[in-house]
């Protein structure tokens, strides 16, 4: 009897630690289920779509003329409409051959079946790695930017004296403090744990039309305002549109998003890719238009600049971009890790992930099934799967889709560290953003997107095919455009002078 009694009381414990491994597992399982909800991929969406080029719009109305800027803004969100309902097409493929089961839709995936080489795709993964970092760097750039001069707006509305050397001017001051928001949020696994940050940033753009639309009824046009036309051809014509024709770039989290929707079907990523592009664009001509007639022919590239600091109402509205802008850098970190992981893939050696094993039916469990609940990392099961990314990052591999955790954690702490690096040094990135979005954006949004469907879809009857053709030729000659526009601004630039 003791030694009964001994041996029953001995494999307790060991039975309970498999019994919590085993939930553990399954509950892992089942957080690669997607989940995500309509709303949350609209908000997140959304919020990729309009960043800080919402408060240039009103200059690109300017440099256009009403209905000429009218029009251009409604074409643009129509072509990136369309370039993202063939993206959702061509996803729908992916996963669906023989021995392809599990694989997650991404632009490696689409490669790989409309032109059977993956591998071509890590040009376009530096392209799109180049310009997603490049984006989010920008947007620390405008944090630490604004920061000081909303502090000092707010000092002067409560009548407050700011010396000229505080801390509370200095840029890089404000830059370190946006680090426990943003290093926290950049490692969320997935696009759906970013829908509540996306819905405050998106309330700050409604605060923002808000301030905009009521201060000309109630103020009405400014007294200074320049001049008014229905349409205008002049030399910053050409040049204003790739404004409206980027503002629409979002392409990059697509496929995130496209895997993370629950119960996803044509309808509901149409109704997704619908209510985010019109939003935006409804956005765009509410500030394009007002902003416009209020200003004039003398509106500057940053609308909300032309306001008075000394009104509260539009120093709230400063601080919510600042919001916008700060909040919508993990929404560019997401896509730029993935695609640094594709592109380092093969070269980077790693720990191979297998797929999640099926649950035995006994209660007993070999001593592999211990050590697959914990990393090399040393951390336990549950610390990790904090971390590791499942569906969120769209990247292929097995059932589960996971990225190794050290890489994961390794990619994410790169980002930011290079990211705040460059930030803390350089003022501005108008040049390099220029060429980067000239090409990467281009290539996400319109060529990739038409040539991929024309491919997959090719043996199908009808116009579809051929219009997502005309597309990628439409990318190639915005691309073309853009590029040499950049040339000649560059070139005639006048030498800094040393």
């Amino acid at each position: 009897m003791p030694s009964s009694y001994g041996a029953t009381s001995d494999s307790m414990p060991r039975q309970s630690s498999r019994t919590r491994r085993r939930a553990h597992r399954i509950a892992r399982a089942a957080a690669d289920r997607p989940g995500a909800s309509v709303l949350s991929s609209f908000s997140n969406l959304s919020n990729t779509i309009i960043g800080s080029g919402a408060l240039a719009f009103p200059s690109a109305f300017a440099a256009m003329g009403m209905i000429p800027g009218f029009i251009s803004c409604l074409f643009s969100a129509s072509t990136a409409m369309f370039g993202l309902w063939c993206l959702s097409r061509c996803a729908e493929l992916v996963g669906k051959k023989p021995g392809d089961e599990g694989r997650k839709a991404s632009f490696n995936e689409v490669a790989r079946l409309a032109f059977g080489k993956g591998w071509v795709m890590r040009l376009f993964d530096l392209a799109i790695a180049i310009k997603c970092f490049g984006v989010s760097v920008s947007y620390l750039i405008i944090c630490k930017t604004l920061l000081p001069q909303v502090c000092q707006t707010f000092a002067h509305i409560f009548k407050k004296t700011i010396e000229p050397g505080s801390i509370l001017l200095e840029p890089t001051f404000w830059l370190l403090l946006t680090i426990p928001i943003i290093v926290p949020l950049s490692f969320m696994r997935t696009l759906d744990s970013l829908r509540f940050t996306s819905q405050i940033a998106l309330l700050s753009v409604f605060y923002m039309v808000i301030v905009v639309v009521s201060w000309y009824f109630i103020k009405g046009p400014d007294p200074n305002r320049g001049e008014v036309v229905k349409a205008h051809f002049g030399r910053d014509t050409l040049s204003s549109f790739p404004v409206q024709v980027f503002a629409f770039t979002c392409a990059q989290n697509l496929f995130p998003i496209y895997n993370e929707l629950k119960d996803r079907t044509q309808a509901k990523m149409n109704l997704v890719i619908g209510s985010s592009i019109m939003s935006a664009a409804s956005v765009y001509e509410l500030l394009g238009v007002v902003g416009y007639l209020t200003f004039g022919s003398k509106v500057s590239s940053n609308v909300m600049a032309m306001y008075p600091s000394e009104s509260m109402y539009v120093a709230v509205g400063r601080l919510g971009i600042v919001f916008l802008v700060g909040l919508s850098y993990p929404l560019q970190a997401l896509p730029c890790r993935s695609c640094l992981y594709l592109l380092t893939s093969g070269i980077i050696k790693g720990k191979k992930h297998t797929p999640l094993p099926q649950e035995p039916e006994s209660d007993t469990e070999s001593d592999d099934d211990h050590e697959d609940d914990t990393s090399d990392s040393g951390i336990s099961g549950h610390e990790q799967d904090m971390l590791v990314p499942k569906v969120g990052d769209g990247v292929r591999g097995p059932t589960t889709a996971e990225m190794p955790f050290k890489k994961y954690v390794g990619f994410t702490v790169l980002i930011l560290v290079a990211g705040y690096t460059i930030a803390l040094l350089v003022d501005e990135l108008d040049i390099v953003l220029s060429f980067v979005g000239s090409t990467g954006s281009t290539i996400i949004s319109f060529i990739l997107p038409g040539f991929f469907y024309f491919r997959l879809y090719r043996d199908q009857p009808g116009a579809t095919k051929w219009c997502a053709l005309a597309l990628g030729i439409y990318g190639i000659a915005v691309m073309t455009f853009c590029l040499t526009n950049n040339i000649v601004k560059l070139a005639m630039q006048p030498r800094a002078v040393h």
